[in-house]
């Protein structure tokens, strides 16, 4: 059996980093990097980028070292992606805030409002209704996060938790010091309104979770398997007929709802910013099933049915 000489450059400056003798044609790219940290206990695996052009794409971890267009003397490129936090870390966070955030608004502690309305509840029905439908979805999130998803990268670069948790945290804060006001005016057509924003809040909000369930059945643990999503015997599924991305549909559906429930210009706002975020994420997930499976659905939308 022939062995592999591999050399690792740093991509920015071309310094040799390590050389790696008689390493085996059958070693992934996740063991090129275990070796690399043992040189250099700096870089743990989940902050290298291993490539085999400066500029090229980061390797898989998977992908195996006989199998790429390298010769017996392999020269591989690294790149520093920084501090890197766990997925887990980062969604807890993210929603744990907003959770905690709203309900300091909901309570009217003390610093928020006048001083005549601390500790004070709102005379209104659906800003305590508000409170649990928020509540509801954040704490859905934390559990999703503890017990539903599978995640295909573990880590994330860390800056990025401080960027993620202004956006959820600043706009809950937002969002919550207004439904909460104590001059806070019920949605034009009361009842009825809010009723039914009620009603399509609780759909989507299945919907999503049926979608998540989905999802994880797709990927055995600890695995980074991809499949093509279908529709189960589950209802709420069948919407993977149209959209490849039905999560962000349902979770669209939920915010859309929210904003109908208030009828607040800051979970409107909210609304917005979201599905333009979400809509890139689905545009790119789509071209990604499109490209990896050659019998993808045609008839799929990213986020909304034949529109988008």
């Amino acid at each position: 059996m022939k062995h592999y000489e591999v050399e690792i450059l740093d991509a920015k400056t071309k310094d040799k980093l390590c050389f790696l003798d008689k390493v085996e044609p059958n070693a992934t790219i996740g063991e090129i990097k275990s070796m690399f940290h043992k040189t250099h206990p700096q870089w743990y695996p989940a902050r290298q980028s291993i490539r085999l052009d400066p500029k090229g794409k980061s390797l898989k971890d998977e992908d195996v070292l006989q199998q790429l267009p390298v010769g017996t003397t392999a020269t591989f490129y690294f790149r520093d992606l920084g501090a890197q936090i766990s997925w887990v870390t980062v969604f807890l966070t993210e929603y744990a805030g907003p959770l905690v955030i709203y309900l300091l608004f909901y309570f009217r502690v003390p610093f928020i409002y006048a001083p005549k309305y601390d500790f004070t509840t709102s005379k209104h029905w659906v800003v305590h209704l508000a409170c649990m439908c928020h509540s509801f979805h954040y704490v859905k999130r934390l559990l999703e996060t503890l017990f539903v998803h599978r995640f295909s990268h573990g880590t994330m670069p860390l800056r990025n938790i401080f960027k993620n948790c202004a956006y959820y945290w600043g706009f809950a804060a937002w969002m919550a010091y207004y439904i909460n006001h104590p001059l806070y005016t019920p949605p034009i057509y009361g009842e009825q309104q809010v009723t039914l924003a009620l009603v399509i809040f609780l759909f989507c909000q299945i919907g999503n979770f049926s979608i998540h369930i989905t999802l994880r059945n797709l990927r055995p643990p600890g695995s980074k398997t991809r499949k093509i999503p279908y529709p189960t015997k589950n209802p709420f599924t069948w919407i993977f007929l149209l959209v490849s991305c039905p999560n962000y549909t349902y979770e669209l559906g939920s915010w859309v709802s929210f904003t109908m429930m208030t009828q607040c210009l800051p979970v409107a706002f909210f609304t917005f910013v979201g599905f333009v975020q979400m809509t890139v994420w689905a545009k790119g997930k789509h071209r990604s099933y499109l490209k990896e499976f050659r019998d993808y659905p045609p008839l799929r939308s990213p986020i909304l049915p034949f529109v988008l």
